[in-house]
Protein backbone atom coordinates (compact mmCIF):
# COMPACT_ATOMS: atom_id res chain seq x y z
CA UNK A 1 0.00 0.00 0.00
CA UNK A 2 1.54 2.96 -1.29
CA UNK A 3 2.08 6.09 1.07
CA UNK A 4 0.24 9.51 0.39
CA UNK A 5 1.51 12.79 1.07
CA UNK A 6 -0.92 15.79 2.24
CA UNK A 7 -1.04 19.00 0.12
CA UNK A 8 -0.52 20.53 3.24
CA UNK A 9 2.62 19.23 4.50
CA UNK A 10 4.05 19.33 1.30
CA UNK A 11 6.58 22.19 1.29
CA UNK A 12 8.01 21.38 -2.34
CA UNK A 13 5.67 23.40 -3.36
CA UNK A 14 6.27 26.48 -1.40
CA UNK A 15 10.04 26.65 -2.48
CA UNK A 16 9.15 29.49 -4.73
CA UNK A 17 7.68 31.75 -2.09
CA UNK A 18 9.86 31.33 0.64
CA UNK A 19 13.18 31.99 -2.05
CA UNK A 20 10.90 35.53 -2.24
CA UNK A 21 10.22 35.93 1.23
CA UNK A 22 14.28 35.37 2.21
CA UNK A 23 15.39 37.23 -1.05
CA UNK A 24 13.16 40.66 0.14
CA UNK A 25 14.59 39.91 3.58
CA UNK A 26 18.42 40.11 2.35
CA UNK A 27 17.63 43.38 0.42
CA UNK A 28 16.03 44.93 3.53
CA UNK A 29 18.87 44.23 5.56
CA UNK A 30 21.38 45.21 2.80
CA UNK A 31 19.60 48.55 3.23
CA UNK A 32 19.88 49.30 6.37
CA UNK A 33 23.33 48.51 7.06
CA UNK A 34 24.13 51.06 4.46
CA UNK A 35 21.84 53.75 5.87
CA UNK A 36 23.04 53.23 9.52
CA UNK A 37 25.34 55.56 10.93
CA UNK A 38 27.54 54.94 14.45
CA UNK A 39 28.42 58.08 16.32
CA UNK A 40 31.54 59.55 15.10
CA UNK A 41 34.07 60.57 18.37
CA UNK A 42 32.64 58.15 21.51
CA UNK A 43 36.06 57.95 23.02
CA UNK A 44 35.76 54.45 25.24
CA UNK A 45 38.18 55.41 27.33
CA UNK A 46 36.03 58.25 28.86
CA UNK A 47 33.24 56.18 29.45
CA UNK A 48 35.51 53.37 31.38
CA UNK A 49 36.72 56.19 33.10
CA UNK A 50 32.92 57.08 34.40
CA UNK A 51 32.24 53.48 35.34
CA UNK A 52 35.48 53.56 37.50
CA UNK A 53 34.72 57.10 39.30
CA UNK A 54 31.54 56.70 39.88
CA UNK A 55 30.50 59.46 37.33
CA UNK A 56 33.07 61.99 38.20
CA UNK A 57 35.75 63.82 35.64
CA UNK A 58 38.92 64.90 37.51
CA UNK A 59 39.71 68.58 35.63
CA UNK A 60 42.90 70.72 36.29
CA UNK A 61 42.81 73.29 38.60
CA UNK A 62 42.53 76.69 37.02
CA UNK A 63 44.42 79.61 38.27
CA UNK A 64 44.85 83.23 37.61
CA UNK A 65 48.16 83.67 39.55
CA UNK A 66 51.05 84.38 36.80
CA UNK A 67 53.84 82.51 39.12
CA UNK A 68 51.79 79.00 38.95
CA UNK A 69 51.29 79.69 35.38
CA UNK A 70 53.73 77.38 33.01
CA UNK A 71 55.92 80.01 30.92
CA UNK A 72 56.97 78.67 27.44
CA UNK A 73 60.68 78.11 26.80
CA UNK A 74 62.38 81.09 24.38
CA UNK A 75 63.76 80.24 21.86
CA UNK A 76 67.18 78.69 21.31
CA UNK A 77 69.14 81.20 19.93
CA UNK A 78 71.56 79.71 17.63
CA UNK A 79 75.34 81.49 17.14
CA UNK A 80 77.59 80.10 14.56
CA UNK A 81 81.47 80.43 15.06
CA UNK A 82 81.32 81.31 11.45
CA UNK A 83 82.09 84.83 9.82
CA UNK A 84 81.53 85.34 6.31
CA UNK A 85 82.98 88.17 4.57
CA UNK A 86 80.99 89.71 2.15
CA UNK A 87 83.35 91.79 -1.06
CA UNK A 88 81.77 95.33 -1.27
CA UNK A 89 84.68 97.90 -1.85
CA UNK A 90 82.11 99.45 -4.36
CA UNK A 91 82.95 102.94 -4.15
CA UNK A 92 79.94 105.31 -4.58
CA UNK A 93 80.23 107.81 -7.35
CA UNK A 94 78.89 111.48 -5.54
CA UNK A 95 79.64 113.28 -9.02
CA UNK A 96 76.29 112.32 -10.38
CA UNK A 97 74.36 114.65 -11.28
CA UNK A 98 70.74 113.48 -10.12
CA UNK A 99 69.64 116.16 -12.97
CA UNK A 100 71.98 115.47 -15.59
CA UNK A 101 70.64 113.74 -19.00
CA UNK A 102 71.85 110.98 -20.69
CA UNK A 103 74.02 111.58 -23.37
CA UNK A 104 71.77 109.42 -25.87
CA UNK A 105 68.56 111.83 -24.56
CA UNK A 106 66.41 112.79 -27.27
CA UNK A 107 67.30 116.85 -27.69
CA UNK A 108 64.72 118.55 -29.49
CA UNK A 109 65.83 120.85 -32.56
CA UNK A 110 66.05 124.28 -31.90
CA UNK A 111 63.52 126.31 -34.06
CA UNK A 112 64.87 130.15 -35.26
CA UNK A 113 62.01 132.57 -35.98
CA UNK A 114 64.12 134.98 -38.43
CA UNK A 115 62.50 138.09 -39.16
CA UNK A 116 61.07 138.09 -42.89
CA UNK A 117 63.19 141.20 -44.95
CA UNK A 118 61.07 142.97 -47.64
CA UNK A 119 62.84 144.71 -50.21
CA UNK A 120 60.27 146.59 -51.32
CA UNK A 121 60.57 150.36 -50.82
CA UNK A 122 57.48 151.94 -49.23
CA UNK A 123 55.90 155.68 -48.86
CA UNK A 124 53.64 154.84 -46.53
CA UNK A 125 52.86 151.90 -44.04
CA UNK A 126 50.90 150.79 -41.04
CA UNK A 127 53.96 152.46 -38.68
CA UNK A 128 55.67 155.29 -40.37
CA UNK A 129 59.55 155.71 -39.34
CA UNK A 130 60.61 158.18 -36.73
CA UNK A 131 63.52 160.93 -36.40
CA UNK A 132 64.19 162.04 -32.61
CA UNK A 133 60.15 161.10 -32.05
CA UNK A 134 59.13 162.83 -34.66
CA UNK A 135 58.54 162.89 -38.37
CA UNK A 136 60.14 164.03 -41.76
CA UNK A 137 59.59 167.63 -41.23
CA UNK A 138 60.92 167.19 -37.56
CA UNK A 139 63.97 166.23 -39.27
CA UNK A 140 64.49 168.32 -41.49
CA UNK A 141 63.69 171.68 -39.39
CA UNK A 142 66.00 169.77 -36.34
CA UNK A 143 68.88 168.51 -38.56
CA UNK A 144 68.66 169.62 -42.10
CA UNK A 145 68.38 173.27 -42.17
CA UNK A 146 70.56 173.78 -39.24
CA UNK A 147 73.40 171.90 -40.61
CA UNK A 148 73.30 173.81 -43.75
CA UNK A 149 76.50 174.92 -45.51
CA UNK A 150 75.71 177.61 -48.23
CA UNK A 151 77.62 176.56 -50.55
CA UNK A 152 80.76 179.77 -51.51
CA UNK A 153 80.55 179.22 -55.24
CA UNK A 154 76.89 179.75 -54.87
CA UNK A 155 77.12 182.65 -53.13
CA UNK A 156 79.51 184.11 -55.37
CA UNK A 157 77.28 183.39 -58.36
CA UNK A 158 73.94 184.14 -56.30
CA UNK A 159 72.41 181.15 -56.66
CA UNK A 160 69.26 180.21 -54.97
CA UNK A 161 66.68 177.35 -54.89
CA UNK A 162 64.65 174.59 -53.72
CA UNK A 163 66.24 171.12 -53.55
CA UNK A 164 63.74 168.54 -53.41
CA UNK A 165 65.58 165.37 -51.96
CA UNK A 166 64.45 161.56 -51.83
CA UNK A 167 66.11 159.25 -49.60
CA UNK A 168 64.87 155.92 -47.90
CA UNK A 169 64.86 154.86 -44.36
CA UNK A 170 66.59 151.49 -44.23
CA UNK A 171 64.97 148.31 -42.05
CA UNK A 172 68.01 149.05 -39.61
CA UNK A 173 67.66 152.64 -39.45
CA UNK A 174 69.98 153.72 -41.99
CA UNK A 175 69.65 156.99 -44.51
CA UNK A 176 70.41 155.57 -47.85
CA UNK A 177 70.01 156.19 -51.57
CA UNK A 178 70.13 160.12 -51.12
CA UNK A 179 69.63 162.09 -54.80
CA UNK A 180 68.20 165.15 -55.68
CA UNK A 181 64.72 164.95 -58.25
CA UNK A 182 65.01 168.29 -59.73
CA UNK A 183 67.29 170.25 -61.59
CA UNK A 184 69.63 172.85 -59.66
CA UNK A 185 72.63 173.96 -59.22
CA UNK A 186 74.85 171.28 -58.76
CA UNK A 187 76.83 172.88 -55.92
CA UNK A 188 73.72 173.29 -54.12
CA UNK A 189 72.33 169.63 -54.95
CA UNK A 190 75.79 168.16 -53.51
CA UNK A 191 75.19 170.37 -50.22
CA UNK A 192 71.91 169.22 -49.98
CA UNK A 193 72.75 165.40 -50.67
CA UNK A 194 75.97 165.85 -48.14
CA UNK A 195 73.60 167.36 -45.06
CA UNK A 196 70.68 164.25 -45.47
CA UNK A 197 73.33 161.31 -46.23
CA UNK A 198 74.95 161.91 -42.69
CA UNK A 199 71.63 162.04 -40.59
CA UNK A 200 71.79 160.01 -37.13
CA UNK A 201 69.50 156.68 -37.98
CA UNK A 202 65.73 156.28 -37.56
CA UNK A 203 63.48 154.44 -35.96
CA UNK A 204 62.72 152.19 -38.66
CA UNK A 205 58.96 151.73 -39.58
CA UNK A 206 56.55 148.72 -39.45
CA UNK A 207 53.99 147.00 -41.96
CA UNK A 208 52.15 143.67 -40.63
CA UNK A 209 54.64 143.36 -37.61
CA UNK A 210 57.24 143.36 -40.17
CA UNK A 211 60.33 145.86 -40.62
CA UNK A 212 60.26 147.76 -44.03
CA UNK A 213 61.96 149.88 -46.24
CA UNK A 214 60.58 153.75 -46.13
CA UNK A 215 60.99 156.42 -49.25
CA UNK A 216 60.41 160.43 -48.43
CA UNK A 217 60.83 163.23 -50.43
CA UNK A 218 61.69 166.53 -48.79
CA UNK A 219 62.35 170.12 -49.89
CA UNK A 220 65.39 172.35 -48.80
CA UNK A 221 65.13 175.40 -49.38
CA UNK A 222 68.63 177.61 -50.12
CA UNK A 223 67.78 181.46 -50.19
CA UNK A 224 70.46 184.15 -50.30
CA UNK A 225 70.40 186.63 -47.38
CA UNK A 226 71.12 190.14 -48.88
Amino acid sequence: MEAKKSKKADLESKRILFFEVGLTVSILLAILAFEWKSPAGINTSLIAELGNNNGTIELPPITTDPKEMVKPEPPKVVISEKIIVVDNNVEPNYNTDIFEEPKDAYVPPVIRIEEKEVDETFERVEVMPTFDKGDANHFRNTYVIPNIRYPQEAIDNGVAGVAFVEFVVERDGRVTNVKVLNKIDKSLEREAIRVVSSSPRWEPGFNNGVKVRVKFVIPIKFVLNN
